[in-house]
């Protein structure tokens, strides 16, 4: 899987590359059908700490899954955000099977 990485404002260290190939790789260990992920780093002009945002696009046969968090770190968000995607994924799956096996069920 391909992941394209767009840091915003500012220029991601290879240890924050490292750590979003990390974290989008473990998502194929879900679906085996991700063709490409894109990762979308950057910083929100607020008066909080939490101003580190990040979105995850993840793209794959049929709808593409999207996932954005705001954390105080860019790593917080980068996890919050493939875990939300997990989620997605999984809901997916079952959608995808359920179409499976009632179309299965109607050809006998």
């Amino acid at each position: 899987m391909k992941t394209n990485i767009q840091s915003i404002g500012f220029t991601a260290s290879e240890a924050l590359t490292a750590f979003v190939n990390e974290k989008t790789a473990k998502l194929s260990l879900y679906f085996e059908n991700i063709l490409s992920s894109e990762v979308c780093l950057s910083t929100d002009k607020s008066a909080t700490n939490e101003n580190k945002v990040c979105d995850i696009r993840l793209v794959i046969p049929g709808n593409d899954l999207l996932a954005k968090a705001q954390c105080k770190t860019f790593e917080e968000a980068i996890a919050q955000a493939a875990d939300a995607l997990v989620k997605q994924i999984e809901k997916h799956k079952t959608k995808l099977y359920d179409k499976r096996s009632h179309a299965d069920f109607i050809a006998e």
